[in-house]
């Protein structure tokens, strides 16, 4: 292997490709195998695994995302709880953060509304119920869901996923 070869910055670095197909760094934290006992030496390695460094701030918000299973945030949320975990951290730094582990395929960005977007710690295909009036998603599996017909990109461009938000809300009374 060459000195300036780094596999951490190709995209299929960023996941372990085993005989039931790829492993996700997050699902290695899921599924307990990957653990060490210790989350932020766990988190930190997630980090290193997708090409991240472990700042001091991925590391700390990285941990409240991921330790306690999956779960959609937002920026505001995950903002209230670093506060509340003694981690003073702006705004814009938690925006920041989010956005890089969706970039490296740790997080999924949903925007519900145009101005409401959640992050789920799940990466892997599946869809939404969004509970009206709660503003809480609930994962749906992808073979729940059968989506028969996509429109044709336009030239240039393909499809990188296909997302189903189903709304929900409390039944009428009649």
């Amino acid at each position: 292997m060459s000195e300036g070869f780094r596999p951490q910055n190709l995209a299929f670095s960023r996941m372990v490709v085993e005989e039931d197909g790829p492993i996700l760094p997050v699902a290695k934290l899921r599924d307990g195998a990957g653990r060490t006992g210790c989350p932020f030496h766990d988190v930190r390695h997630m980090l290193r695994d997708v090409g991240l460094r472990p700042t001091r701030q991925r590391l700390a918000l990285g941990w409240l995302l991921f330790a306690k299973g999956d779960r959609h945030v937002s920026a505001e949320i995950l903002h209230e709880e670093a506060i509340k975990a003694r981690f003073p951290v702006s705004l814009a730094t938690v925006y920041n953060t989010l956005h890089q582990f969706t970039e490296v395929g740790l997080l999924r960005e949903l925007a519900v509304d145009g101005s409401k977007t959640y992050f789920d710690t799940n990466p892997s295909d599946h869809h939404h119920f969004f509970l009206e009036g709660e503003n809480n998603l609930v994962d749906i599996p992808s073979t729940s869901v059968e989506v028969e017909r996509i429109p044709e990109p336009p030239e240039g461009y393909e499809v990188a996923r296909v997302d189903v938000v189903v709304r929900l809300r409390p039944k009428r009374r009649s």
